[in-house]
């Protein structure tokens, strides 16, 4: 009596997908910082008991694309809707069930569970009296019950859990009810497995990590990274990256100061590098330019986002 089964996770940007999936399977697999649309791809994250086999799947937030990127971003969220044995569509406190209607539409045809996750419930607004009147604030826990019915309305079917990711509140509760409702298969990966990305892809992500968290504006949005070698030695891996931006005033910003700024981001790469492969990292970047890349069929194809 093996249970195994995709379980997919969608929703809008920075509502906290990539903080729950790494808590639901255990591992850190996905970037998670505050800024939105960290996530460009579809990530799967594995979790494995003797009894069953969850494969997670994180994805990009659900957005109106406006260059071929985000086109790409789009597709894998949409389809991750169509090999999804249980779906989990994380919301927050802040937005409203009427945002992104035309991917909600495609949610309520589905036929599999689906399990709205009102994540950030530690951040229930208090309601600011209206008009001046001197109305009493609505209480946290009505805030919330307004949340769970305006949900329920639109989604009938599925099953609303309010939970807070950041402080590994109601997640246990998720996993728990994944389990139940996980369908009868054999193991669909090996049993020693724990995503379905290579090594490279966890360079380049933590790379893009250190970006985003350290610079502004367009420019983590205007970055790729691409490893260019990757070699494995008994006590040491060498790694050569290059960060690909769409302009040469972006690449002097990432350079710095006499390469002050890219020594800053390859030393904390490195260490996270080090932590993530358990083993001495020896770390080379490049920065490069490839014009308007995020607009390009063929840089979608060689960064590997187009899913033909």
């Amino acid at each position: 009596m093996h249970k195994s089964g995709f379980v997919n996770i969608v929703g809008n940007p920075n509502v906290g997908k990539s903080t729950l999936m790494n808590l639901l399977v255990g591992e850190r697999i996905s970037i998670a910082t505050f800024k939105a649309q960290t996530t460009r791809h579809r990530i799967m994250g594995i979790l494995n008991t003797p009894e069953m086999q969850i494969c997670f799947s994180d994805t990009p937030g659900v957005l109106k694309p406006n260059y071929k990127l985000q086109e790409q971003m789009l597709h894998f969220s949409e389809g991750a809707l169509e090999d999804a044995d249980i779906l989990l569509y994380v919301t927050d406190m802040v937005e409203t069930p009427d945002k992104n209607a035309e991917f909600l539409l495609k949610v309520q045809s589905l036929k599999v569970p689906i399990l709205v996750l009102i994540n950030k419930i530690d951040l229930t607004p208090s309601q600011s009296p209206q008009n001046g009147k001197g109305t009493a604030p609505q209480r946290a826990d009505d805030v919330l019950a307004q949340k769970v019915e305006a949900w329920h309305a639109v989604l009938p079917m599925a099953e609303i859990f309010p939970i807070s990711a950041l402080h590994k509140f109601g997640v246990d509760q998720v996993l728990a009810r994944i389990k139940e409702l996980l369908p009868e298969s054999p193991a669909y990966f090996d049993k020693d497995s724990w995503t379905d990305k290579p090594a490279r892809f966890f360079v380049t992500e933590i790379i893009r990590e250190k970006i985003l968290l350290y610079y502004n504006k367009e420019i983590p949005y205007s970055v790729e990274v691409v490893v260019d070698s990757f070699k494995e030695e008994d006590d040491i891996i060498r790694i050569q990256a290059v960060i690909y931006v769409e302009r040469e005033s972006q690449k002097g910003i990432i350079i710095g100061h006499q390469g002050v700024a890219l020594k800053r981001i390859s030393t904390e790469a490195r260490r996270e590098l080090e932590r993530f492969f358990d083993k001495k990292i020896y770390l080379q970047c490049f920065v490069k330019v490839d014009k308007d890349w995020r607009n390009s069929d063929r840089a979608m194809k060689q960064y590997g986002y187009n899913l033909e």
